[in-house]
């Protein structure tokens, strides 16, 4: 059962003044404060866990670093969800991993080459539940945009 804090952020997370805001202040923040620590800390993971994604433009071909939440799985695969904070219009990030999967997340410290893939079908429809029990909030985001929120499953590339 969540404590009072999980829950107020649960409940403020949810609102169309997070969704406005938090998109400008919280990947900013993210962003500055990993490169401080080299790595080390992610200031939203502290409610979610995150990771900072970096995955080449679309069009540019150029590295695009992105501060993201994501969901562990028990097999070592993380789960990106595509939610744009409930807004309109899928997340640029997404777009990139679209066309470029070879991708790398910083996590904890840590480098790890990765893999993306775009969920589909019932394997998204499961992924989609387990992402609403770990994070409830999802399912607003989702209620407010006509777009199916994406989903992406991140595989480590093994290297050798």
């Amino acid at each position: 059962m969540p404590g009072y804090g999980v829950k107020l952020v649960r409940k403020v997370s949810s609102t169309r003044a997070f969704a406005k805001v938090a998109p400008h202040v919280i990947p900013a923040f993210d962003r500055t404060v990993h490169r401080l620590t080299r790595g080390k800390v992610l200031p939203s993971a502290r409610m979610l866990p995150g990771v900072i994604l970096t995955a080449r433009g679309a069009r540019s071909g150029l590295p695009r670093r992105t501060p993201l939440a994501c969901m562990p799985e028990d097999d070592g695969t993380w789960i990106l969800i595509g939610s744009n904070f409930g807004r309109p219009g899928h997340p640029a990030w997404t777009t990139n991993l679209l066309r470029h999967p070879e991708a790398e997340i910083s996590r904890r410290g840590r480098d790890i080459a990765v893999r993306a893939r775009l969920l589909e079908g019932a394997e998204r429809e499961a992924a989609w539940a387990a992402v609403l029990a770990f994070w409830p909030p999802y399912a607003t985001y989702q209620s407010r945009v006509d777009r199916e929120i994406r989903l992406f499953r991140l595989h480590r590339v093994e290297e050798g």
